[in-house]
């Protein structure tokens, strides 16, 4: 049959990336001991060069359901754009890995335990030759409470959902622990989000965020601080985002810091 894909193209204009976007899979995610099934949307490409009229995109496909049925850990995902760049004879290959990564939570007081979804990310980049440019991307969320709402109210003060999207790079890739890089984000906050909370639960985490108020600002340095502590952490940007209970509009910081 005719290899349309390797006819010559005399436009002289090399692509960057050309491939497949949301392709839906079932995976298995590794962090540590853990083993967890996931359904992955993936995004995954590779550089065409200019000669060429077309890549190969079925071998991405093939590549991927490769790794169907064994553990994903982070160091992987080298091992999958490492297969690209050999089977489709280029010098560079990309993928974006997302899906729901859940922490098991227990509620503070009557210890229930549920299952906490957070929005995971691997990105990874590598040129024929060279090291992995991989990036952990999370969505975190967690309780603010207003710090000026509780001052000058007689009773109460306005709180509300907000979240943490974190974007981290790594010097290496052997030890990073998803789930503790959660837990500790999340900490940040006034208090902790749960699935599952009975009455007992509910007082204790009301009033634990109200002995605890953060503007997004507090929420904010207090991530970047703690960020700066992780040992392997060789880059981060963060975005902190309160969706206020009280305004028309978020709050909202960022920062980005080389390490």
């Amino acid at each position: 049959m005719t290899d349309v894909q390797n006819q010559l193209d005399k436009r002289g204009i090399k692509i960057q990336r050309t491939g497949v976007t949301k392709v839906y899979l079932p995976l298995l995610i590794a962090d540590g001991e853990k083993i967890q099934p996931v359904t992955a949307q993936i995004k995954f490409t590779v550089a065409l060069v200019e000669n060429l009229r077309g890549t190969h995109m079925s071998r991405l496909t093939e590549i991927l359901m490769e790794w169907t049925r064994r553990p994903i850990r982070i160091p992987d995902v080298e091992k999958i754009l490492l297969a690209a760049l050999s089977k489709l004879s280029t010098d560079f290959a990309a993928i974006t890995i997302e899906f729901k990564f859940f922490v098991e939570k227990f509620s503070p007081v009557s210890m229930k335990n549920s299952l906490s979804p957070v929005d995971c990310k691997f990105v990874g980049e590598l040129k024929r030759g060279g090291r992995m440019n991989f990036t952990l991307g999370l969505v975190v969320p967690f309780t603010s409470l207003c710090p000026c709402s509780r001052e000058i109210s007689d009773f109460g003060a306005h709180n509300q959902r907000s979240i943490c999207r974190a974007e981290l790079t790594f010097k290496n890739f052997d030890n990073v622990s998803i789930e503790n890089l959660i837990r500790l984000i999340e900490a940040q906050g006034s208090a902790e989000i749960f699935p599952l909370l009975k009455r007992e639960d509910e007082k204790f985490i009301t009033e634990a965020a109200y002995q605890n108020p953060k503007f997004v600002e507090d929420i904010l340095r207090d991530v970047v601080t703690i960020l700066r502590g992780v040992e392997n952490l060789s880059a981060f940007a963060v975005e902190c985002e309160n969706f206020e209970s009280i305004h028309n509009h978020n709050a909202f910081a960022a920062h980005e810091e080389q390490l």
